[in-house]
């Protein structure tokens, strides 16, 4: 028997074999809502210097647009929940705070790994039949299609929320000419809570299920390029590579289960660095240090500028040394983010 409801079933199984924790389906379009709020959100500037959302908005909004053969929408999840609450780096403010997502591979590789595996296994059961993968870098609107295909809802925080992962999934889909039989939408379960919203550091969040990436730590500190707006740095703490905070207080989190998956297991080097150390890399010990880890791809100056950041808000004077050092740095970015962090550690006059 192959049929619409046979396929799903019969790709869910093999999903779920191959590692992932979630799988649904969807038909290959979306509701005019999802490019409403993609222009509203344009339109306001609110995605900073991404401008890559606005360069393919058409695309992302529809899944045709991209391409015009897809029928179904196949959408997958990655468990990647951390062992320990993010949160409690936070106040060891000698240590540098890495979102979870990032303490070990790249999520990317390993996901569309596993995807392609998938995609290898379709191909061969339906011949004739057509597909393509995406992992998180094509014009695709993963959430709205993670929640139409039923893993979970946009949040008030705008991230994917799951009622047995919480805020801990990585996304992947796959667009496939073969008719598969929708898994129905997820509904908002968020209710009245709004604890992400008032989590925010830096009041990242206009109104609830929207976000203004410009005052994002995790856009800061790993989109954004060039100095930092001073008035955010304060807020950043020992946060030197994105920001768990909204999602880390979900309440949806009790349901979470720790990352199976080797390669999203957090590494014991990136779990609680050392801000003096990780302020002493040059490129070359910055690039063998984080091979096949996501934060590579944001390259020492920014890495090195949101150290000195946590450094500046740790009130360690003891650091002083290090940050005189680069202070002379041949990046202009880095001897801002220096002079900023030697004059928080400066000690002021008492009166």
């Amino acid at each position: 028997m192959d049929n619409p409801a046979s396929r799903a079933a019969a790709i869910r199984d093999e999903a779920l074999r191959l590692g992932f924790d979630a799988v649904g389906f969807a038909p290959a379009h979306l509701g005019p809502e999802v490019r409403a709020r993609l222009d509203a959100f344009l339109a306001a500037g609110m995605h900073g210097q991404m401008g890559w959302l606005a360069d393919r908005a058409e695309q992302r909004a529809h899944p045709q647009a991209l391409w015009p053969e897809a029928v179904s929408v196949i959408a997958l999840g990655m468990n990647y929940g951390p062992e320990e609450n993010p949160l409690a780096l936070l106040d060891q403010r000698d240590r540098g705070a890495i979102s979870a997502y990032a303490r070990n591979r790249d999520y990317h590789d390993i996901v569309k790994k596993r995807l392609k595996a998938l995609a290898r296994w379709m191909v061969e059961r339906w011949k004739g039949s057509e597909l393509k993968v995406f992992v998180d870098t094509a014009p695709v609107a993963e959430k709205p299609l993670a929640q139409q295909a039923g893993l979970g809802w946009q949040g008030k925080h705008t991230n994917l929320v799951s009622r047995a992962h919480g805020s801990w999934l990585f996304l992947g889909e796959v667009y496939t000419t073969l008719d598969l039989a929708p898994s129905g939408a997820e509904v908002d379960h968020c209710g009245r809570c709004a604890r992400c919203l008032s989590a925010c550091p830096t009041a990242a969040f206009p109104a609830p299920y929207r976000l203004d990436a410009r005052r994002c730590i995790a856009y800061l500190t790993i989109e954004h390029k060039g100095p930092i707006p001073e008035e955010f740095r304060p807020a950043m703490g020992n946060r030197i590579y994105g920001c768990d905070d909204c999602l880390a207080v979900c309440p949806w989190n009790k349901f979470a289960q720790a990352a199976r998956e080797p390669g999203l297991i957090a590494r014991e080097d990136l779990t609680a660095p050392r801000l003096a150390e990780l302020a002493l890399l040059d490129d070359a010990t910055f690039r063998a240090r984080f091979s096949g880890s996501p934060i590579k791809r944001i390259g020492r100056e920014s890495f090195i500028r949101n150290v000195l950041i946590a450094i500046g808000n740790s009130g360690d004077a003891a650091l002083r040394p290090i940050v005189e050092g680069l202070s002379k740095d041949s990046s202009d970015v880095v001897c801002d983010a220096a002079r900023w962090a030697l004059d928080r550690l400066t000690p002021r006059p008492t009166a």
